[in-house]
């Protein structure tokens, strides 16, 4: 994870080198723990934005402000545990863990990982489930050398799922006329040129 990446005026996440933005989902309700100086326990956050899925990661973008937290970056090969849940008496809801993106400078135990969950509080979400499995899937068989280097306790540069490719799956994706998710036939912001090239605060990136 990366707490607070950079986002345009808009809100729209700035996007990586070869990132593509899959879709955008409005009016969601997400919860998020262990972020410092959230004020309370356990650092835990709920609160209501957008969520952006590219073919590198996911972004919520908070509608206001919350503890801190404007924004918050979950890399797809950081993520594990990710679970479609369909509760009786609440919400359908995508719930799971996220690794953090730690500086080149620092350790890892010094960071926790974080559990989060995506509430969809408005509409189904017929569109945006398939849609983020398959990509999750994608990512994962296209960055097997990834996944090995993980095994192996090795740093994985988030990035490398920028190589899975995701236009076909864009064009078939099954769209639920009950869901209010946008799918980015085209890229948002396509005509700026800020791209940003790594993670790592001190070449640009979010803050970690």
């Amino acid at each position: 994870m990366a707490l607070n990446p950079q986002l345009f005026p808009s809100g729209m996440p700035v996007p990586f080198v070869n990132e593509m933005f899959v879709l955008a989902r409005d009016s969601v309700e997400f919860e998020i723990d262990k972020i410092p100086g959230s004020g309370n326990h356990g650092g835990h956050l709920k609160t209501k934005g957008t969520i952006y899925l590219s073919n590198i990661r996911m972004v919520f973008v908070a509608k206001s402000p919350a503890g801190g937290l404007t924004a918050f970056d979950m890399p797809l090969l950081y993520t594990s545990g990710e679970k479609f849940n369909q509760p009786i008496f609440h919400c359908n809801n995508l719930s799971g863990h996220v690794e953090p993106v730690v500086p080149d400078d620092q350790h890892r135990a010094l960071y926790s990982t974080h559990t989060f969950k995506i509430l969809f509080k408005e509409g189904g979400c017929g569109t945006f489930i398939p849609l983020f499995f398959n990509l999750i899937a994608s990512v994962r068989q296209y960055n097997q050398r990834a996944n090995a280097q993980a095994q192996t306790q090795a740093r994985v540069d988030p990035l490398q799922a920028a190589q899975t490719p995701v236009d076909e799956m864009m064009r078939h994706a099954y769209v639920d006329p009950n869901d209010p998710t946008r799918i980015f036939l085209q890229q948002p912001n396509a005509d700026f040129q800020l791209r940003r090239r790594t993670y790592q605060p001190q070449e640009g990136g979010g803050h970690v």
